[in-house]
């Protein structure tokens, strides 16, 4: 059973930073589609970042410069770097993935594509 786990969230003053890590149990994600998502109140889930199985990454436009997404294959984690946060980046923040994505269908991070999915970690900009 593949199980995300995030961690790293918190609260930050704008203009700072965090580091997002997501730990995935169950398998060993190398080529695979994993993506971050994040949903504020009373809004849809959008992506982050995606990262496919041939080391493309994708994101979203507003954040590009300030995001970064990586993964780490020795311990099977997968990470987001956010510098430069706004007020506007408060969000609960999601890992996900879904090892049969093509590069195209993972870089259009449509949540809808992706099947396994962490419980989130909140991240609050202030």
């Amino acid at each position: 059973h593949v199980q995300p786990v995030e961690s790293g969230g918190g609260s930050v003053q704008a203009g700072g930073s965090l580091r997002l890590s997501c730990a995935f149990s169950g398998y060993t994600y190398s080529g695979h589609c994993m993506g971050w998502f994040r949903q504020a109140p009373g809004k849809e889930r959008e992506g982050v970042a995606s990262l496919a199985s041939d080391g493309s990454s994708i994101y979203a436009n507003s954040l590009k410069g300030r995001f970064s997404i990586s993964k780490d294959n020795a311990r099977n984690w997968l990470d987001l770097q956010m510098d430069s946060l706004k007020v506007e980046d408060t969000a609960m923040y999601y890992c996900a993935t879904n090892p049969n994505l093509d590069s195209l269908t993972c870089g259009r991070r449509l949540p809808v594509a992706f099947g396994y999915w962490g419980q989130g970690t909140q991240v609050t900009v202030s």
